[in-house]
């Protein structure tokens, strides 16, 4: 199932992304750090949501309470919990 979410308090604005059960898949940021965002899309596909929460879940960028990858992790755990 596809997921559109926006993100707060980061330079992206936006995430959208696929659920397979748990499985994350095509990931794409709107805005935000090309580079960085592309690794983090790439290195999410296939993982399961906890398996990226374990890993990304709180991380911080600079002096913001939040990150790119922690809004990706709370994107997939409020799109999990919601089809259940």
């Amino acid at each position: 199932m596809q997921y559109h979410y926006r993100t707060k308090g980061t330079c992206s604005s936006a995430i959208d992304f696929e659920l397979e059960g748990n499985v994350i898949k095509n990931v794409r940021y709107t805005g935000g750090c090309h580079g960085n965002l592309q690794a983090v899309s790439r290195l999410a596909e296939g993982m399961t949501v906890e398996e990226f929460e374990a890993r990304c879940k709180g991380i911080r960028c600079g002096f913001k309470p939040t990150s790119c990858a922690d809004q990706l992790a709370v994107a997939l755990r409020q799109a999990y919990d919601e089809s259940k």
